[in-house]
């Protein structure tokens, strides 16, 4: 039988922003957890939505339609082919939900892209 994962061990095996880590497998899905601090690149998922889940911080994800503020314990999910951009000035713990072949910058490569790194 497996063990439980432990977020906060898992947040504290990396301290670089933007490099999510994969913790669980559910089905096609990746649970990654991620730090953030500063802005990310504007993209967006044309072919899945994605699910954002603050542990520790805040952060802000901005859409054209308007911004969406979470603070610990808040999830939102971003619908497929919507733009946006994760911000957060002072850091966040977040954990995603998304399909594992999932880019972290979706259709926007540049030099904010992650490899897929499973812990």
């Amino acid at each position: 039988m497996a063990a439980p994962i432990d977020l906060a061990a898992a947040l504290a095996t990396f301290h670089e922003p933007w490099q999510p880590r994969t913790v669980a497998v559910l089905n096609e899905y990746d649970v990654r957890v991620v730090k953030t601090l500063g802005e990310f690149a504007w993209h967006s998922h044309p072919d899945t939505d994605e699910l954002f889940l603050v542990v520790r911080g805040s952060l802000t994800i901005r859409m054209e339609a308007g911004d969406v503020t979470l603070g610990p314990g808040q999830l939102y999910v971003v619908p497929r082919g919507v733009r946006h951009q994760p911000v957060s000035s002072e850091g966040a713990e977040i954990v995603l939900i998304e399909p594992s072949v999932t880019v972290n910058t979706g259709d926007s490569p540049g030099e904010l892209t992650a490899a897929r790194r499973v812990l």
